[in-house]
C-alpha cells in the first residue's frame, strides 16, 4: 500500500510542472503575425498580390488564427455596373476584421481604406475613356464611404444602427 502511494505521489509530483505550463506553442499565433497583417494590408500592388496569394491558400496560413471571412462589399454591389470590386473589398474586409481583433483598427484604419482605394484603382486601370472616368467615380465614392462610415465589423449577430445627432 506504501508502494502504491509513493508511485501515485511521484507521478502526481512529475505532472504538475506539465500542467503549470502554458498551452502548446501550436495553439499560439507565430510571432510576425502583425508584420504578416501589415505586409497584406498596404496600398501597393505587391501587398495585394501577396494577401490574394495566401487568400488562395489559407490553409498554410491557418496557425496565424486569420480571420478571411468577407461580406464583400457589405450592402454595397460587389460589381457595381460591370466593375469587380468584390476581390478588393473582401481584402479591406481582412484588414478591418484582423486589426480590430488585434485591438489596433483605429491605428489602422486609413491605410487600410486607402488600400481599399488603391485596389478599386487597379480594377478600373484596365478600362479607357468615360468607362474609365465612370470606374474611377464609383472606386471614389466606395473608398469615401468606408472612410466616412467605416466602422469595425460588429459581432455577429448584432447590428450597429446610426447614432442620432
Amino acid at each position: 500500500m506504501r508502494r502504491r502511494f509513493a508511485t501515485l505521489l511521484v507521478t502526481a509530483a512529475l505532472s504538475l510542472p506539465l500542467a503549470l505550463l502554458p498551452a502548446a506553442s501550436a495553439s499560439a499565433a507565430p510571432a510576425d503575425k502583425p508584420q504578416v497583417l501589415s505586409s497584406w494590408t498596404q496600398t501597393s500592388a505587391s501587398s495585394y498580390n501577396a494577401w490574394k496569394a495566401a487568400s488562395n491558400n489559407k490553409g498554410a496560413w491557418s496557425s496565424y488564427g486569420f480571420d478571411w471571412s468577407t461580406d464583400y462589399c457589405s450592402t454595397s454591389p460587389d460589381n457595381p455596373f460591370g466593375f469587380p470590386f468584390q476581390t478588393a473589398c473582401a481584402r479591406h474586409d481582412f484588414g478591418y476584421r484582423n486589426y480590430k481583433a488585434a485591438g489596433t483598427f483605429s491605428a489602422n484604419k486609413a491605410r487600410i481604406d486607402s488600400a481599399l482605394y488603391a485596389d478599386l484603382k487597379r480594377v478600373c486601370a484596365a478600362y479607357s475613356g468615360a468607362t474609365l472616368t465612370s470606374c474611377n467615380a464609383t472606386a471614389w465614392t466606395y473608398y469615401h464611404a468606408v472612410d466616412i462610415f467605416g466602422v469595425a465589423p460588429a459581432k455577429a449577430g448584432v447590428t450597429r444602427l446610426p447614432q442620432s445627432a
